[in-house]
């Protein structure tokens, strides 16, 4: 009860932070009174016309100042209702995040068949999106032939990339799978010069010191390494650079597509992903979890409803941190995007160090908060080296 009742404080705590750093309150422009022309003549007004002008001039500063005042209250109005719906969705991808890499880990732990869980939860996607879709609530993506041949080498980074994740979560914990994880921007920079030929500013390769050295540190002094886990979240790492690399390359200024947003790309990633997986699993762990579901509930640790509940949990929490991923970062700026999963980092280390208590060595603090500190300050750098781009 006490790690529950932590995990939520701990993710509200971010996301208040977080929204309120996305927070930019409205300036309101007064309206000016309108200055009287100098006359010709100096004749003095007669009183009827005098209180006729006062009253036309009070009339009019009172109209003036009631907009004034309804402008003002319905922007303090709108930027409130802005900054709660921000503030929502941070708290809700925390959560589910934090969430998902709970009942992940907690499913791993008794079933050690990785491939077979990442595409039941990679599946359960499928039963949030599509119904969407048939019902017309979502805008259903219409593809040709040739958008799904783009589309494959993505879906197979993206697929490494849920499946890299799942592995590291089960070989090893899930902090250190997040610190590793937290090298990517190491990767992407590498990926980006290979097959882009994009040249970053000298301030962005600085900051991939920190990434490198705290990583490194954090895995000498890891007290639960295992070269699997290491392997597997690189592994993830890799797959979601490629995944963005070839984005860049292959649907940069091209149209994929009707009714692709985000989301429907997400989805449509999330159902090629799953046709790769299956064959893969099936080739790879074939169905012997049956046989350990099974020998589970025998043991009595769980029964069918409840392990069958974890499984399906770590599948809706999966796909709905993702989307609600989407929502919350495309309302704020790119440095409160930095800052935001920057913090939701460091809140699933603390949340599964809590949640599974998980021992840490000191210079695995000590590695974890350098190279989470050097991610916020590449974000920050990238985000620096963008601005003259868009002054042009």
């Amino acid at each position: 009860m006490f790690a529950k009742r932590a995990l939520v404080t701990l993710a509200l705590a971010a996301s208040v932070s977080v929204s309120a750093s996305a927070f930019n309150t409205q300036a309101f422009v007064k309206n000016a009174l309108v200055a009287t022309k100098p006359q010709a003549t100096f004749r003095k007004p007669s009183l009827a016309k005098r209180d006729g002008k006062k009253k036309n001039a009070l009339v009019r500063f009172a109209a003036d100042a009631g907009d004034a005042k309804a402008s003002k209250g319905s922007s303090d109005d709108s930027s409130l209702a802005a900054t709660l719906q921000v503030g929502l969705y941070f708290a809700l991808w925390y959560l589910f995040n934090i969430a998902y890499n709970i009942y992940n880990k907690q499913a791993l732990n008794v079933l050690d068949y990785p491939w077979t869980i990442a595409t039941i939860q990679m599946a359960a996607g499928i039963f949030y999106f599509l119904p969407l879709w048939l019902t017309g609530l979502r805008k259903a993506p219409k593809l040709s032939v040739g958008d799904i041949k783009t589309l494959i080498p993505i879906a197979l980074c993206h697929t490494g990339v849920h499946v890299g994740a799942v592995i590291a979560l089960g070989a090893g914990a899930v902090s250190f799978a997040h610190i590793v994880k937290a090298s990517e921007p190491v990767v992407t920079c590498a990926l980006n010069y290979a097959f882009l030929g994009q040249v970053l500013p000298t301030p962005v390769y600085l900051t991939l010191l920190p990434i490198i050295g705290g990583v490194a540190i954090a895995s000498m002094k890891e007290l639960s390494f295992t070269f699997l886990a290491l392997a597997s979240a690189m592994l993830s790492n890799v797959s979601s650079s490629a995944r963005g690399v070839l984005s860049k390359k292959t649907m940069s200024g091209k149209k994929i597509g009707e009714n692709l947003d985000a989301q429907n790309l997400y989805a449509v990633l999330t159902a090629m992903s799953t046709l790769i997986l299956i064959p893969l699993m099936l080739g790879i762990e074939g169905l012997g979890m049956f046989k350990a579901f099974k020998d589970v509930v025998a043991s009595g640790d769980f029964t069918y409803k409840s392990l069958s509940l974890l499984l399906a949990l770590g599948g809706l929490t999966y796909y709905a941190y993702n989307e609600v991923a989407f929502l919350a970062l495309g309302k704020v700026n790119p440095v409160t995007h930095a800052v935001g999963n920057t913090i939701k980092r460091v809140v699933i280390i603390v949340a599964s160090v809590i949640a599974f208590k998980t021992p840490m060595s000191t210079g695995s603090i000590v590695g974890s908060s350098v190279a989470i500190a050097g991610t916020l300050l590449y974000s920050l750098a990238m985000n620096a080296s963008k601005k003259p781009e868009k002054k042009k």
